[in-house]
């Protein structure tokens, strides 16, 4: 069974491990998406693929540090003894989903799936700042557990790309689902599971992180 510090180091190492794959994948192995984009068919407008992968590689870049200055944030150690790298880190995190959120928002009428998959994705862009805004309320307010926790259901978001790629692949391998059908289902059952496990994580007392 894991212990707290266990458990924190496991999430830095599944983070990593993440954002090196995001990297090589989006800008190394497949810098124009084509592979991606060969699924979006039947656009009610038209993309242009230049502007598109531009956002889509601002929108990859700052959820890569989305992910790494939120795994140090949650960090006992950082938090304890160097507050102020805390706090500004915690700046870095706003603003990278910030631009995540927005960068999304460019890229969610043109999701493979049509306008349901769109509206999906503006649900969870919605739901994702939410958070960020009631993280920011709670730590104004001294409010330190209440802000925590905030922070752990926002973070579960990141991980939203990861989720929605792993259950296409079950739902498409498993299941028989076409790629189109397969992924928009995916959106939303990431959203619903993404929220259960940011809350399921609440529940654990916070000493010991990290």
């Amino acid at each position: 069974m894991l212990n707290k510090k266990n458990a924190y180091l496991l999430l830095v190492f599944v983070t990593v491990v993440l954002i090196v794959y995001s990297i090589y994948a989006n800008f190394v192995h497949d810098p124009r998406a084509t592979a991606f984009l060969s699924q979006k068919i039947d656009l009610r407008r038209a993309l242009q693929v230049a502007v598109w992968l531009k956002v889509m590689h601002v929108h990859v870049a700052f959820a890569c540090l989305a992910m790494i200055a939120g795994a140090i944030n949650f960090s006992s150690i950082i938090l304890k003894k160097y507050r102020k790298f805390h706090r500004l880190n915690g700046y870095l995190y706003v603003i990278s989903v910030m631009i995540v959120d927005l960068t999304s928002g460019y890229m969610a009428p043109f999701a493979t799936g049509g306008k349901i998959s769109s509206m999906a994705f503006n649900l969870l862009n919605i739901i994702w700042m939410f958070f960020i805004i009631m993280a920011i309320v709670k730590i104004r307010k001294k409010q330190i557990d209440r802000h925590r926790k905030w922070m752990i259901r926002s973070y579960a978001f990141v991980f939203t790309n990861f989720s929605i790629h792993l259950l296409t692949t079950i739902f498409q391998k498993g299941f028989g689902l076409i790629y189109t059908e397969s992924y928009t289902i995916s959106i939303y059952f990431s959203i619903v599971l993404l929220l259960l496990v940011g809350e399921m994580v609440t529940r654990i007392p916070s000493k010991a992180t990290g």
